[in-house]
């Protein structure tokens, strides 16, 4: 039987967790949630003996038949914001009905939690699930993530977009960000659930070993392509202005901008050493994704 409940299993991060697990738990107690069987990388997971659990956010009932017998659940916070809050909601409650023991949660780090943050509404679910899960009764740990480092080439684009503008174009002013690379977060992850008793009812503030602003991100650019890469931090109409003239879709660009907002005013700017400590051993720099992507 499982211990482990891996959600998001079929993603980026979910994926690596059960990979770096897998490297000394053994498949048979690790069972990973998907939402369809027969696609190929729940084949995949099945082929090599890990437990398939079927079920989607949006269903309290199949989530609760899911997580039966699970002792320790990785909740991997959904991606749809404007559904996030209803669906966690169904996780917590549904873990809570099925008699998951401990919670571990991929939530967040900011700094203002009022309205007025640019980031307001993609913290209202990780603020609210936070809430959910200590009143739970279950015991949980939560990991407050900073960025993904995963997250500059989304906002930058490939690597001929940028050589040919030779522009980081982002209002992100001096903010700083401490980026953490997303392998490394999985890995923590999967840490604190092999030693999960030491890590009950824990808050960790999960950042990259330094806060660095757009501008190094341009330096560190320019080394990579031995070219000549700016950053650019224009007013907010010019951003939208020009981000549209690019065809950018207005949800993209409003995603963006609040993300470049808030790391202006210093959202995720901070330091905190939880990853390292984890981890025993620094974390991955903001440089050595970048050579993967730009070099």
């Amino acid at each position: 039987m499982s211990t482990y409940l891996i959600t998001g299993a079929t993603g980026g991060l979910g994926s690596s967790v059960v990979e770096h697990l897998s490297t000394t738990i053994n498949p048979s107690e690790i069972a990973v949630l998907v939402r369809d069987a027969a696609s190929d990388q729940a084949k995949a997971y099945k082929s090599k003996g890990f437990e398939l659990r079927i079920a989607d956010y949006d269903n309290t009932e199949k989530l609760t038949e899911a997580f039966k017998n699970i002792e320790i659940l990785y909740f991997v916070s959904g991606s749809d914001i404007g559904t996030r809050s209803v669906q966690h909601k169904n996780v917590v409650d549904a873990a809570t009905q099925a008699g998951v023991q401990h919670v571990v949660y991929t939530s967040a780090g900011r700094k203002d939690e009022s309205e007025n943050s640019p980031v307001a509404v993609v913290m209202d679910a990780h603020i609210k699930t936070e809430n959910w899960l200590k009143e739970s009764g279950m015991a949980y740990t939560i990991l407050r993530h900073n960025l993904y480092a995963e997250v500059i080439a989304l906002f930058l684009g490939e690597k001929e977009a940028l050589l040919q503008s030779k522009t980081v174009f982002l209002p992100t002013g001096a903010g700083k960000t401490a980026f953490a690379l997303r392998d490394d977060l999985a890995e923590a992850g999967a840490l604190i659930l092999k030693n999960a008793a030491q890590h009950q009812n824990k808050i960790y503030t999960l950042d990259g070993p330094k806060a660095i602003d757009f501008k190094a991100v341009a330096e560190i650019l320019s080394a990579i392509t031995e070219e000549e890469i700016h950053h650019v931090s224009p007013d907010v109409e010019t951003f939208k202005s020009t981000m549209a003239s690019y065809g950018v879709p207005e949800d993209i660009i409003n995603m963006m901008l609040g993300f470049s907002l808030g790391i202006s005013q210093g959202e995720f700017n901070s330091e905190s050493k939880d990853l390292e400590n984890l981890l025993g051993r620094k974390p991955k720099a903001v440089a050595d994704f970048l050579k993967q992507v730009y070099a």
